[in-house]
């Protein structure tokens, strides 16, 4: 092989390597941009979550008042 056929060589191992890189950067950028959607998701999740459990609460103490108020009154 002379030297002209292994500097093209080269550089077809290169221009493949240079593709091959730039689509996994492309392929890591969807798996960033999907976990961020997953994250915004997961948090909005975790917000209803939180504000059913505050009314939860919320009902439980008024029911607690309610049986107290009853048993007083009986």
């Amino acid at each position: 092989m002379t030297a002209e056929q292994d500097i093209a060589s080269v550089a077809g191992q290169l221009a493949a390597l240079t593709r091959t890189v730039e689509e996994m950067a492309g392929e890591l950028k969807d798996v960033r941009e999907r976990a961020q959607n997953d994250r915004e998701r997961t948090d909005a999740q975790q917000e209803r979550i939180d504000h059913a459990a505050r009314e939860l609460a919320d009902v439980s103490e008024r029911l607690q008042a309610a049986a107290t108020a009853l048993r007083e009154s009986i």
